[in-house]
């Protein structure tokens, strides 16, 4: 396989965790704050491994599994969200991919965390949205509590609870920094697979700075990639480091391309991400996301060559939103369809060098700058235009609902 398969496929399907709601995605070139999704089977796109593996010795592995378990378990919740039929079957498919005949209702499962003495709990957007009643247990406590959904950001995969429980039942787990996490550095999951609660595993980080897509079609960047055991219900859970510290909400599984439970590849949303949304969800109740409106496709030297572009380096752009930032500032997306390798593509379009004088290889960095940004600001992107070089200024705007975005 060349190297410009590799940026339009992957021998991988990413699935979502949360009870009946699991999803698999296929190819599509990743966008800036937009992702264009045709339907059908798609894939994880994968950020290059950039940390070096790393052995921390005794210092990274003196907290064991158990004691972890032992200190963090009663902070994990395993979550009951009651869906209304629009609701309840997002996909004709189940966790393991047989056809499901349509419920009238159903319950979606997954899990949590509880990170303050107030009550708030952190779970995935996707297990609690929609849900008419939400319920929660607390550790190994067989008495339900409602909750209330506070905020959500579905663009991340994100919900914030208030969980309606005595002072004394709740059990904070610490949060750490998930910058700070190497490859190879032990990891602990507690969650709720298949709906058998408080079940721990343990692995490593198999790598960093990963990248998905959350169920609207937008990007997840810096996600960590893990071999430790989650599976459908895992989703919402935390992942802990040896000091028992969350650095990761366990959020999807790669599939393999079948069924739908573990292979030793799993996604968790990084908690330097869900840090710098805290407070915007707690006050807000959502959360503004930079938008750029345009998809694309990274360039290398074997692409370049396989459709005669001018350069080696850089994103080909394939589809601009019309009457969005990068439309309005003049980018132009391809108009010439054409099958790579079995990958559908657009030629044709404007090839992005730079972003703020600074050269980029690949989409997932132009992702990462957009999601870095807020509404308002101002993007300078250094455009190839057939033998011309051009400077624009794009203006991001507020993201869209995924159905606005498409």
């Amino acid at each position: 396989m060349s190297k410009s398969r590799s940026y339009l496929s992957s021998p991988f399907g990413s699935a979502l965790l949360g009870g009946v709601i699991v999803a698999v995605f296929g190819w599509v070139a990743i966008a800036a704050g937009w992702i264009q999704s045709e339907g059908g089977t798609t894939t994880t796109v994968a950020a290059p491994l950039t940390a070096p593996v790393a052995d921390k010795g005794e210092a990274g592995g003196s907290n064991v599994v158990n004691q972890i378990y032992q200190r963090d378990g009663d902070g994990v919740a395993f979550i009951e969200s009651e869906m209304p039929a629009s609701a309840a079957a997002p996909s004709p498919f189940s966790p393991f991919g047989e056809p499901q005949p349509e419920p009238e209702s159903g319950t979606a499962t997954g899990s949590g965390f509880v990170i303050d003495d107030e009550g708030h709990l952190l779970t995935n957007n996707h297990v609690v949205e929609g849900a008419e009643n939400i319920q929660v247990k607390l550790g190994d406590s067989d008495t339900a509590y409602d909750a209330e959904l506070v905020g959500s950001d579905p663009s991340m995969d994100l919900a914030l609870l208030d969980v309606k429980a005595p002072q004394e039942q709740l059990h904070p787990l610490p949060l750490g920094r998930s910058g700070e996490m190497e490859v190879g550095d032990p990891v602990v999951a507690i969650g709720n697979p298949f709906g058998l609660d408080r079940t721990v595993t343990s692995g490593i980080v198999s790598a960093l700075q990963r990248q998905i897509e959350a169920p609207d079609g937008f990007s997840i960047t810096d996600v960590i990639q893990t071999d430790a055991a989650i599976n459908p219900g895992n989703s919402g859970g935390p992942l802990i480091n040896a000091a028992g510290e969350v650095i990761g909400i366990n959020s999807q599984i790669a599939t393999g391309g079948g069924g739908g439970g573990n292979v030793g590849i799993g996604f968790a949303i990084p908690i330097d991400t869900v840090r710098a949304e805290l407070d915007q969800l707690k006050n807000d109740g959502e959360v503004d996301h930079a938008y750029l409106g345009l998809s694309g496709a990274t360039i290398d030297a074997d692409l370049a060559k396989a459709v005669n572009l001018p350069v080696d380096a850089g994103v080909l752009v394939q589809e601009v939103v019309p009457d969005g930032p990068a439309d309005k500032a003049g980018v132009q997306g391809g108009q010439t369809a054409a099958t790579i390798e079995g990958a559908e593509a657009r030629l044709g379009g404007d090839i992005i060098t730079e972003v703020e004088g600074e050269k980029v290889a690949s989409m997932d960095e132009i992702v990462e700058i957009v999601n870095e940004a807020e509404p308002g600001d101002e993007l300078e992107l250094t455009l190839r235009r057939g033998d011309e070089t051009k400077t624009v200024a794009v203006t991001l705007g507020d993201r869209p609902d995924s159905e606005a975005g498409e």
